[in-house]
Protein backbone atom coordinates (compact mmCIF):
# COMPACT_ATOMS: atom_id res chain seq x y z
CA UNK A 1 0.00 0.00 0.00
CA UNK A 2 1.22 3.67 -0.88
CA UNK A 3 0.28 5.36 2.14
CA UNK A 4 1.05 8.59 0.22
CA UNK A 5 -1.79 7.53 -2.10
CA UNK A 6 -4.50 7.87 1.02
CA UNK A 7 -5.45 9.49 4.32
CA UNK A 8 -5.23 6.95 6.98
CA UNK A 9 -3.50 8.77 9.91
CA UNK A 10 -1.59 11.84 10.06
CA UNK A 11 2.05 10.54 11.00
CA UNK A 12 1.63 8.88 7.18
CA UNK A 13 2.98 12.65 6.26
CA UNK A 14 5.67 14.93 7.59
CA UNK A 15 6.04 18.50 8.67
CA UNK A 16 6.46 19.77 5.08
CA UNK A 17 3.00 17.88 3.67
CA UNK A 18 0.99 18.57 6.52
CA UNK A 19 1.63 22.58 6.39
CA UNK A 20 1.53 21.58 2.53
CA UNK A 21 -2.34 20.67 3.39
CA UNK A 22 -2.88 23.80 5.55
CA UNK A 23 -1.77 26.49 3.39
CA UNK A 24 -4.22 24.93 0.77
CA UNK A 25 -6.88 25.11 3.31
CA UNK A 26 -6.16 28.43 4.00
CA UNK A 27 -6.27 29.19 0.84
CA UNK A 28 -9.41 27.39 0.07
CA UNK A 29 -11.26 29.05 2.97
CA UNK A 30 -10.06 32.82 1.63
CA UNK A 31 -11.71 31.99 -1.68
CA UNK A 32 -14.59 30.71 -0.20
CA UNK A 33 -15.32 34.14 1.88
CA UNK A 34 -14.79 35.86 -0.92
CA UNK A 35 -16.74 33.85 -3.26
CA UNK A 36 -14.06 32.45 -5.41
CA UNK A 37 -15.22 29.57 -7.80
CA UNK A 38 -13.46 26.58 -7.37
CA UNK A 39 -13.95 23.65 -9.58
CA UNK A 40 -10.30 21.81 -8.92
CA UNK A 41 -12.45 18.34 -8.57
CA UNK A 42 -15.04 18.60 -11.23
CA UNK A 43 -16.06 15.60 -12.31
CA UNK A 44 -14.60 13.82 -9.00
CA UNK A 45 -17.38 11.53 -7.12
CA UNK A 46 -16.27 11.13 -3.75
CA UNK A 47 -18.12 7.86 -1.63
CA UNK A 48 -18.89 8.66 1.90
CA UNK A 49 -19.33 5.04 4.01
CA UNK A 50 -20.93 5.74 7.44
CA UNK A 51 -20.75 3.11 10.63
CA UNK A 52 -21.14 5.88 12.80
CA UNK A 53 -23.68 8.70 12.39
CA UNK A 54 -22.39 11.75 11.76
CA UNK A 55 -23.39 15.72 11.53
CA UNK A 56 -19.64 17.78 10.84
CA UNK A 57 -18.17 14.95 9.24
CA UNK A 58 -21.14 13.90 6.23
CA UNK A 59 -22.19 17.65 5.85
CA UNK A 60 -18.56 19.20 5.29
CA UNK A 61 -17.34 16.63 3.22
CA UNK A 62 -20.68 16.76 0.46
CA UNK A 63 -20.50 20.62 0.96
CA UNK A 64 -16.58 20.38 0.18
CA UNK A 65 -17.22 18.38 -2.73
CA UNK A 66 -20.24 20.22 -4.33
CA UNK A 67 -17.87 24.06 -3.75
CA UNK A 68 -15.22 22.22 -5.41
CA UNK A 69 -17.28 21.20 -8.43
CA UNK A 70 -17.58 17.32 -7.61
CA UNK A 71 -20.35 15.25 -5.94
CA UNK A 72 -20.53 13.41 -3.21
CA UNK A 73 -22.64 9.94 -2.26
CA UNK A 74 -23.65 8.85 1.34
CA UNK A 75 -23.47 5.00 1.73
CA UNK A 76 -24.92 3.09 4.56
CA UNK A 77 -22.92 0.81 6.18
CA UNK A 78 -26.18 -1.27 6.59
CA UNK A 79 -26.48 -1.28 2.71
CA UNK A 80 -22.73 -2.81 1.94
CA UNK A 81 -22.24 -4.58 5.35
CA UNK A 82 -18.43 -4.19 5.96
CA UNK A 83 -16.87 -7.79 6.43
CA UNK A 84 -20.52 -9.36 7.11
CA UNK A 85 -22.44 -9.24 3.77
CA UNK A 86 -19.23 -8.82 1.70
CA UNK A 87 -15.40 -8.76 2.22
CA UNK A 88 -13.57 -5.48 2.96
CA UNK A 89 -11.11 -6.51 0.14
CA UNK A 90 -14.43 -7.08 -2.38
CA UNK A 91 -16.25 -3.79 -1.44
CA UNK A 92 -12.55 -1.88 -2.13
CA UNK A 93 -11.97 -3.27 -5.41
CA UNK A 94 -15.71 -2.89 -6.87
CA UNK A 95 -15.47 1.12 -5.07
CA UNK A 96 -12.52 1.31 -6.94
CA UNK A 97 -14.13 0.73 -10.05
CA UNK A 98 -16.76 3.11 -9.49
CA UNK A 99 -15.67 6.17 -7.55
CA UNK A 100 -12.56 8.84 -7.20
CA UNK A 101 -12.13 8.62 -3.46
CA UNK A 102 -13.66 7.34 -0.35
CA UNK A 103 -14.42 8.42 3.02
CA UNK A 104 -15.45 6.37 5.61
CA UNK A 105 -16.52 6.55 9.40
CA UNK A 106 -15.48 3.51 10.91
CA UNK A 107 -15.89 1.06 13.97
CA UNK A 108 -12.21 0.00 13.23
CA UNK A 109 -9.57 0.89 12.20
CA UNK A 110 -8.14 -2.37 10.50
CA UNK A 111 -11.15 -2.27 8.18
CA UNK A 112 -10.12 1.74 7.29
CA UNK A 113 -6.53 -0.12 6.49
CA UNK A 114 -7.60 -3.04 4.74
CA UNK A 115 -9.94 -0.95 2.52
CA UNK A 116 -6.69 0.99 1.84
CA UNK A 117 -4.78 -2.23 0.82
CA UNK A 118 -7.16 -3.40 -1.87
CA UNK A 119 -8.06 0.14 -2.90
CA UNK A 120 -6.63 1.39 -6.18
CA UNK A 121 -8.07 5.01 -4.98
CA UNK A 122 -7.73 7.53 -2.34
CA UNK A 123 -8.99 6.57 1.52
CA UNK A 124 -9.80 8.85 3.65
CA UNK A 125 -10.40 7.96 7.10
CA UNK A 126 -13.26 9.79 8.69
CA UNK A 127 -13.00 8.86 11.98
CA UNK A 128 -11.95 5.06 13.78
CA UNK A 129 -11.42 3.82 17.02
CA UNK A 130 -7.99 4.77 16.76
CA UNK A 131 -7.15 7.94 14.93
CA UNK A 132 -9.20 11.07 14.01
CA UNK A 133 -6.93 13.02 11.33
CA UNK A 134 -9.61 15.16 9.41
CA UNK A 135 -10.17 16.64 12.94
CA UNK A 136 -6.56 17.41 13.69
CA UNK A 137 -5.57 18.94 10.44
CA UNK A 138 -9.10 21.51 11.27
CA UNK A 139 -7.69 22.15 14.47
CA UNK A 140 -4.61 22.88 13.58
CA UNK A 141 -5.91 25.36 10.62
CA UNK A 142 -7.93 26.53 13.37
CA UNK A 143 -5.26 27.31 15.98
CA UNK A 144 -2.97 29.32 12.42
CA UNK A 145 -6.24 31.50 12.74
CA UNK A 146 -6.09 32.79 15.99
CA UNK A 147 -2.27 32.33 16.79
CA UNK A 148 -0.74 32.31 13.34
CA UNK A 149 1.68 30.05 14.06
CA UNK A 150 1.84 26.18 14.86
CA UNK A 151 5.65 25.80 16.28
CA UNK A 152 5.96 26.30 19.89
CA UNK A 153 1.97 26.78 20.81
CA UNK A 154 1.34 24.79 24.45
CA UNK A 155 -1.91 23.25 23.65
CA UNK A 156 -3.59 21.70 26.62
CA UNK A 157 -5.75 18.64 25.92
CA UNK A 158 -8.30 17.74 29.34
CA UNK A 159 -10.29 14.66 29.04
CA UNK A 160 -10.06 11.48 27.69
CA UNK A 161 -7.39 10.21 25.78
CA UNK A 162 -9.12 8.80 22.80
CA UNK A 163 -8.74 8.94 19.03
CA UNK A 164 -9.15 12.72 19.38
CA UNK A 165 -6.55 12.81 21.67
CA UNK A 166 -4.36 10.55 20.04
CA UNK A 167 -4.33 12.19 16.57
CA UNK A 168 -3.67 15.85 18.18
CA UNK A 169 -0.72 14.47 20.15
CA UNK A 170 0.83 12.78 16.69
CA UNK A 171 -0.24 16.02 14.44
CA UNK A 172 1.39 18.30 17.54
CA UNK A 173 4.41 16.23 17.80
CA UNK A 174 5.06 16.49 13.75
CA UNK A 175 4.45 20.32 13.16
CA UNK A 176 6.36 21.49 16.70
CA UNK A 177 3.42 22.36 18.97
CA UNK A 178 3.69 21.94 22.81
CA UNK A 179 1.03 19.57 23.97
CA UNK A 180 -0.24 18.77 27.71
CA UNK A 181 -2.66 15.83 28.41
CA UNK A 182 -4.12 15.79 31.57
CA UNK A 183 -6.60 12.64 32.41
CA UNK A 184 -7.31 10.33 35.41
CA UNK A 185 -5.49 7.35 35.50
CA UNK A 186 -6.77 4.50 33.36
CA UNK A 187 -8.10 6.85 30.45
CA UNK A 188 -4.66 7.55 29.33
CA UNK A 189 -3.66 7.80 25.14
CA UNK A 190 -2.86 4.69 23.72
CA UNK A 191 0.08 5.07 20.66
CA UNK A 192 1.83 2.69 19.21
CA UNK A 193 4.87 4.57 19.01
CA UNK A 194 6.37 7.45 21.18
CA UNK A 195 5.27 10.76 20.34
CA UNK A 196 6.20 14.04 22.49
CA UNK A 197 3.50 15.00 24.80
CA UNK A 198 3.43 15.77 28.73
CA UNK A 199 1.20 13.93 31.21
CA UNK A 200 -0.54 16.01 33.98
CA UNK A 201 -3.05 14.28 36.40
CA UNK A 202 -3.88 17.73 37.96
CA UNK A 203 -5.97 19.80 35.40
CA UNK A 204 -5.38 23.10 37.46
CA UNK A 205 -1.55 22.16 36.61
CA UNK A 206 -1.47 21.35 33.43
CA UNK A 207 -4.32 24.27 31.82
CA UNK A 208 -1.88 27.05 33.57
CA UNK A 209 0.03 29.47 30.75
CA UNK A 210 -1.82 27.60 27.74
CA UNK A 211 -2.39 28.91 24.94
CA UNK A 212 -5.37 26.71 23.59
CA UNK A 213 -7.29 24.70 25.67
CA UNK A 214 -8.64 21.69 24.06
CA UNK A 215 -11.78 18.75 25.13
CA UNK A 216 -14.34 16.13 23.82
CA UNK A 217 -16.71 14.55 25.59
CA UNK A 218 -15.74 12.14 28.27
CA UNK A 219 -18.15 8.94 26.66
CA UNK A 220 -17.40 8.65 22.79
CA UNK A 221 -19.66 6.72 20.60
CA UNK A 222 -19.67 2.70 21.64
CA UNK A 223 -19.17 3.62 24.78
CA UNK A 224 -22.19 4.29 26.16
CA UNK A 225 -22.59 1.20 28.94
CA UNK A 226 -19.60 3.05 30.71
CA UNK A 227 -21.42 6.15 30.82
CA UNK A 228 -21.91 6.54 34.86
CA UNK A 229 -18.35 4.97 35.54
CA UNK A 230 -16.67 8.09 33.41
CA UNK A 231 -18.83 10.38 35.25
CA UNK A 232 -17.30 9.77 38.08
CA UNK A 233 -13.78 9.09 37.04
CA UNK A 234 -13.53 12.44 35.25
CA UNK A 235 -15.53 14.88 37.72
CA UNK A 236 -12.77 17.01 38.55
CA UNK A 237 -12.12 17.10 34.56
CA UNK A 238 -14.43 20.18 33.41
CA UNK A 239 -13.01 23.28 31.79
CA UNK A 240 -14.82 25.80 33.84
CA UNK A 241 -14.73 29.48 33.87
CA UNK A 242 -12.38 29.21 36.61
CA UNK A 243 -9.92 26.50 35.56
CA UNK A 244 -9.81 28.39 31.61
CA UNK A 245 -9.06 31.48 33.60
CA UNK A 246 -5.23 29.39 34.43
CA UNK A 247 -4.44 29.41 30.74
CA UNK A 248 -2.99 32.63 29.04
CA UNK A 249 -5.05 35.06 29.20
CA UNK A 250 -5.18 35.13 25.30
CA UNK A 251 -6.07 31.18 24.84
CA UNK A 252 -8.81 29.88 22.63
CA UNK A 253 -10.91 27.04 24.06
CA UNK A 254 -11.62 24.29 21.16
CA UNK A 255 -14.07 21.31 21.10
CA UNK A 256 -14.31 18.96 18.21
CA UNK A 257 -18.08 18.48 18.79
CA UNK A 258 -20.88 17.36 19.75
CA UNK A 259 -20.50 18.47 23.34
CA UNK A 260 -22.47 17.65 26.08
CA UNK A 261 -22.73 21.19 28.20
CA UNK A 262 -22.60 20.65 32.15
CA UNK A 263 -20.18 17.65 31.67
CA UNK A 264 -16.71 17.99 30.29
CA UNK A 265 -17.49 21.59 29.75
CA UNK A 266 -19.80 24.34 31.14
CA UNK A 267 -22.02 26.04 29.21
CA UNK A 268 -20.11 29.48 30.17
CA UNK A 269 -17.00 28.34 28.42
CA UNK A 270 -18.84 26.98 25.33
CA UNK A 271 -20.16 30.53 24.32
CA UNK A 272 -17.31 32.56 26.56
CA UNK A 273 -15.15 35.01 24.76
CA UNK A 274 -12.40 32.28 24.64
CA UNK A 275 -14.18 29.51 22.87
CA UNK A 276 -13.45 28.99 18.53
CA UNK A 277 -15.74 25.75 18.62
CA UNK A 278 -17.71 26.83 15.54
CA UNK A 279 -15.26 28.49 13.73
CA UNK A 280 -12.97 24.94 14.33
CA UNK A 281 -16.29 23.55 13.36
CA UNK A 282 -16.26 24.92 10.07
CA UNK A 283 -12.76 24.52 9.57
CA UNK A 284 -13.51 20.90 9.00
CA UNK A 285 -14.91 21.66 5.94
CA UNK A 286 -11.94 23.92 4.67
CA UNK A 287 -9.38 21.22 6.03
CA UNK A 288 -10.79 18.22 3.75
CA UNK A 289 -11.03 20.08 0.72
CA UNK A 290 -7.55 20.71 1.25
CA UNK A 291 -7.03 16.54 1.79
CA UNK A 292 -9.16 16.09 -1.16
CA UNK A 293 -7.02 18.42 -3.20
CA UNK A 294 -3.97 16.72 -2.17
CA UNK A 295 -5.02 13.20 -3.36
CA UNK A 296 -6.96 14.18 -6.11
CA UNK A 297 -5.94 17.44 -8.11
CA UNK A 298 -2.57 18.15 -6.18
CA UNK A 299 -1.78 20.64 -9.38
CA UNK A 300 -3.96 23.15 -8.41
CA UNK A 301 -2.32 23.45 -4.51
CA UNK A 302 0.67 25.34 -5.82
CA UNK A 303 -2.07 27.60 -8.14
CA UNK A 304 -3.40 28.70 -5.25
CA UNK A 305 -1.21 28.78 -2.35
CA UNK A 306 -0.04 32.59 -3.39
CA UNK A 307 -3.25 33.90 -2.09
CA UNK A 308 -1.74 32.95 1.90
CA UNK A 309 1.19 35.52 2.62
Amino acid sequence: MEIKNHFLCTNDYSADELNYILKAAQALKIMHKKKVPCNYLAGKVLGMIFEKPSNRTRISFEVGMYQSGGKAIYIKASEIGLGAREPVADIARVLSRYLDAVMIRANSHDDIEEMARFSSIPIINGLSDKYHPCQAVADMLTILDFKERLEGINLCYIGDGNNVCSSLIMISSILGINMTVSCPEGYDPVLDDNYKYKLVRNPEQAVTGADVVYTDVWTSMGQEQERSKRLQDFKKYTVTEDLINLADRKAVFMHCLPAHRGEEVTDGVMEGKKSVVFDQAENRMHAQKAILLKLLAPQFIDDISGIVK
